[in-house]
């Protein structure tokens, strides 16, 4: 059956629900316009005494209410523009202009409400992530899961070792791994990938993916608190609650704009000799375009931002990434693909490769390295059997040390493993090479030599930067200096840091000038110089959870070009904002300058103000779009097909 088209009195219906949500919404603006209807019905009738006094003692309850809250501010330290706007309601008062002194009121709440609503419509792109979080699981009740007996219990409540029934278009709530044959998701809120990807059984499901058509089940290996889609949530949450420093810019711009002000309406009375000319300048001088622009532009960055799944954590973020002009890059995981692959067992004298890679995945079970992954997977791949440690230790950022079937396996750094081994030798390895070295009880076992392919899109982002005023790019890791080289050379960058430890890092970091200083990264290892550069920003994509949570931005798309996006979005953002203030200042003069004449009462002003901030913020807004980056499209579309 065709759905019926709403009736017209369904539709009035809702434009009064509609009027009255926001009538209560903004209290202010109500009560003014019921006083302002007051007053011009009483003088309407004659009673212009009694419209007079309704409207000077409702404007007078406001100047009072007004000095109370830059009283309270002026005691936390902040000295704001709302002097100007009381200024101008008691010079109108003064000087019988009551009807421009409501008007300054009512200017004053709606400029409020226009904030609150280009704010809400910058911030759509964060509300979003908000609102669609998972608050409902069906978690399956039975041995094994397999019954079809399912309750309902709170997305917070679920614990690892659950299987959950995830029905069709439901949001999966925590992280799982699939035990149905095969499943279709929507990850497009997770890395920005638009098309659905497909997951077989045994494969990991991130919460906030969507499900295809079909009900699938996961077990639960992580709780609501640590998945993937609650982590972003939290650092959505983060960034709303900013605040941006360039918007106590614009309240600094307070003294000297009242001042200008302050100059041209005194200079009007005095040259003119009637102090009507005072307020009438004055009610042009209301701060609204200062006080609204900056934020509103702010909120719009940071919803671009995110939907470009980039997450900045506030406006303050955005101001230095637009200022960054030096910029720090690890290796492993961020210039390459960070997914290293085994291409050469080298086992010394009296030890076979395949000895040397089983005992070596044994050990590497411990490690939360990059290139521990690679070697189990080799393992694996030759069909080894890994044993188990009966007791293991990882030095981090160095190696692991194992006991295997009573054999002392160390793995990791040449260094490390000489301080144990001293017969120790370094390999010879080709550029772009990596190397885990190996003893066993005591005596060098031989090296594993590992290929890490580089991003294809590492090259343009290093040019893009360097091209657009970044002075200074470096490399700080903690591999081998041959193949940190290898890695810089072929991304163009010339300035090699290597083998260096956590601690070491974070003091380059430090040192680096000029500032601000960008530093990207992934991993665990690289949270602490993601905390102490001036922005941090992690690769997050492969739930680098501690990176995420010690860094200014994270990137939910596995690509390097989205630092390119996020340095072009601070920039556009920060260019806005100045525009939108310094427009808001110039308009404000130029009208005052005109008002001093005498060719624009004081009602006309105060309605021609009202315009001015409705320009200033709908030009705030522009932050919500802005140019493309100009990184080559090609480059940024190769990476994200391969990584993906």
């Amino acid at each position: 059956m065709p759905l019926l088209a709403p009736s017209p009195w369904t539709r009035q219906a809702g434009h009064v629900r509609r009027l009255l949500r926001a009538l209560t919404r903004y209290p202010v603006i109500t009560i003014t316009l019921i006083v302002g209807i007051a007053v011009l019905a009483l003088s309407l009738n004659g009673l212009d005494n009694a419209s007079r006094w309704v409207a000077t003692l409702y404007v007078s309850g406001f100047i009072v209410w007004t000095l109370v809250g830059m009283v309270r501010d002026v005691m936390r330290g902040h000295v704001g523009l709302d002097i100007l706007a009381v200024v101008a309601m008691v010079a109108t008062l003064a000087v019988g202009e009551y009807v421009a002194a409501l008007i300054i009121v009512l200017m004053l709440a709606t400029g409020e409400a226009l904030e609150d609503y280009a704010g809400r419509r910058a911030k759509k792109e964060l509300t979003a992530l908000l609102d669609r979080s998972p608050q409902i699981a069906h978690v399956i009740v039975g041995s094994g899961g397999n019954s079809d007996e399912v309750t309902d219990v709170a997305a917070d409540d679920v614990r690892i070792g659950d299987v959950l029934l995830v029905r069709p278009s439901e949001i999966v709530p925590v992280d799982g791994v699939l035990l149905s044959e095969s499943g279709s998701f929507d990850e497009s809120s997770l890395t920005g990938e638009s098309m659905p990807v497909s997951r077989d059984a045994g494969e990991e499901v991130l919460s906030g993916a969507v499900n295809g058509s079909r009900a699938v089940r996961i077990r639960a290996i992580r709780r609501s608190t640590e998945s993937q889609y609650q982590q972003i949530v939290a650092l959505v949450r983060e960034a709303q609650e900013s605040r941006a420093p360039v918007v106590r810019l614009a309240d600094r711009f307070a003294i000297p704009f009242t001042a200008v002000s302050l100059v041209i309406a005194g200079a009007a009375w005095g040259i003119s000799g009637d102090p009507t000319r005072f307020a009438e300048v004055l009610v042009l001088a209301t701060p609204c375009p200062l006080l609204i622009a900056a934020p509103v532009a702010f909120l719009g960055g940071l919803s671009r931002a995110a939907k470009a799944g980039i997450i900045i954590k506030g406006g303050a973020v955005i101001e230095q990434l637009a200022r960054v002009r030096s910029a720090a890059f690890d290796k492993t995981g961020t210039l390459t693909q960070g997914r290293p692959d085994l291409i050469d067992v080298r086992p010394t004298i009296g030890f076979d490769a395949d000895e040397v890679l089983r005992l070596a995945a044994s050990a590497e079970q411990y490690s939360s390295h990059v290139l521990a992954e690679g070697i189990r997977r080799a393992a694996a791949d030759r069909g080894l059997e890994i044993g188990a440690a009966t007791e293991a230790g990882e030095v981090a950022t160095n190696g692991v040390t194992a006991t295997i079937g009573g054999r002392t396996v160390v793995v990791g750094k040449p260094a490390y493993v000489a301080s144990l081994a001293p017969d120790t030798q370094r390999a010879d390895l080709e550029p772009g090479q990596a190397a885990a070295y190996v003893s066993v009880d005591g005596r060098f076992a031989g090296v594993l030599v590992l290929a890490d392919d580089v991003r294809p899109e590492s090259p343009a982002v290093v040019s893009w930067l360097r091209d657009h005023g970044v002075e200074r790019i470096v490399m700080l890791t903690g591999d081998a200096h041959a193949t940190g080289a290898s890695i810089a050379h072929e991304v163009g960058i010339t300035e090699v840091h290597a083998e260096l430890l956590p601690p070491e890092k974070v003091h380059l970091a430090a040192e680096l000038r000029p500032r601000p200083v960008l530093m990207v990264g992934d991993g665990v290892n690289d949270a602490p110089v993601l905390a102490a550069a001036d922005i941090g920003i992690a690769m997050g994509a492969k739930g680098a959870t501690a990176a995420g949570d010690a860094a200014d931005a994270v990137i939910l798309k596995d690509s390097l070009a989205k630092v390119v996006d996020a340095v072009s979005i601070g920039r556009h953002t920060l260019r806005v904002a100045y525009a939108a203030i310094w427009m808001g200042i110039a308009i404000s003069i130029a009208l005052m300058l005109v008002a001093a004449t005498g060719v624009i009462p004081a009602v006309a002003g105060a309605l021609i103000q009202e315009l001015v901030d409705l320009a200033t913020i709908l030009y705030a807004l522009r932050a919500l779009t802005g140019p493309p980056s100009g990184l080559d499209e090609s480059q940024s579309t190769h990476a994200e097909r391969v990584t993906t």
